[in-house]
């Protein structure tokens, strides 16, 4: 597998790469994933909706402030307006001193630009969470937004899926008019991760109601990897399980689920709206886009 590290917002393809690294070093070719092709860049029109995923954040530690940081070099060019949470947002001890240092540090350069932060709960999250004002959940433990016409996005609390919220979901999305309809929330429909992998019983649950109410992506976590499923009767799934902590190694290549996987860095995801038409990448910590691609919506 190769790596390179080109300069970040060459491999974004949102400045020309004539224009250099910024640092006086001479322009640099855009970065390659590590398939050896190059990397889809992002349209970064005006006017298209934008966004930004995370998952299993929030340790403190300087490698989730290293990928924080990372974030905010590509809000810089590429304006993203929210970033939706899919759980494990603060690890170990829930008191205001942590919220500060696993949140509103590292995040504060974002939060200030006015970007918005969506949670949904994971395991390791108390359910005290839904009150924390910047997670914008507004008390619920799951919840739904329309960010834009076009765009809804619906938070479910997966680790106690209870019939309310099932009922609840099945509902919401049967209602909405929205050309684009994307759940988030933390244990993967579908995951090679080695520790966890695909949440069979909630799958079962959900599935038929994504497949019954034209959603194109979910977005999950829980496993400490990036991964980006094949097409699972027509939706694609992602696990966004690496944005503090990693389980290296932690992919298991013999599932046959796996259209991309990535399990040596920390990940976060942009996405970009236009239409029927999504365009995302995949940006590790050292700046390197390690998967990137175009979705069509379901109809």
């Amino acid at each position: 597998m190769r790596l390179r590290s080109w300069c970040l917002l060459a491999s974004l393809a949102l400045t020309p790469v004539a224009a250099g690294c910024g640092n006086g070093s001479a322009a640099t070719p855009p970065a390659e994933q590590q398939t050896g092709q190059p990397a889809i860049p992002l349209p970064n029109k005006n006017g298209t909706f934008k966004f930004a995923v995370l998952g299993d954040f929030g340790t403190g530690d300087s490698s989730q402030y290293e990928l924080a940081k990372q974030m905010k070099t590509v809000y810089d060019q590429f304006k993203y307006e929210l970033v939706i949470l899919v759980g494990d947002n603060i690890y170990g001890s829930e008191r205001p001193q942590d919220f500060t240092k696993k949140f509103e540090i590292p995040y504060k350069p974002l939060t200030d630009a006015g970007v918005k932060f969506y949670a949904s709960l994971g395991n390791h999250d108390s359910r005290e969470q839904r009150m924390y004002k910047p997670f914008n959940m507004d008390g619920k433990l799951y919840y739904s937004f329309n960010p834009q016409r076009e765009v809804r996005f619906f938070a479910l609390e997966s680790t106690y899926p209870e019939p309310e919220q099932m009922a609840w979901i099945e509902k919401e999305l049967q209602a909405s008019t929205s050309h684009w309809k994307i759940p988030f929330f933390h244990h993967p429909l579908y995951s090679s991760g080695e520790r966890h992998g695909s949440d069979i019983r909630l799958r079962s649950t959900l599935e038929p109601m994504f497949l019954k109410n034209g959603v194109t992506v979910v977005f999950t976590g829980h496993d400490h990897t990036y991964e980006r499923t094949k097409p699972q009767n027509g939706i694609t799934y992602f696990v966004v399980g690496s944005g503090g902590k990693l389980r290296s190694g932690g992919l298991d290549r013999d599932t046959g689920l796996t259209a991309r996987g990535f399990d040596t860095d920390l990940v976060f995801v942009v996405a970009e709206i236009d239409g029927d038409t999504m365009n995302f990448q995949a940006i590790s910590r050292a700046g390197a886009v390690i998967d990137s691609g175009v979705i069509e919506r379901r109809k």
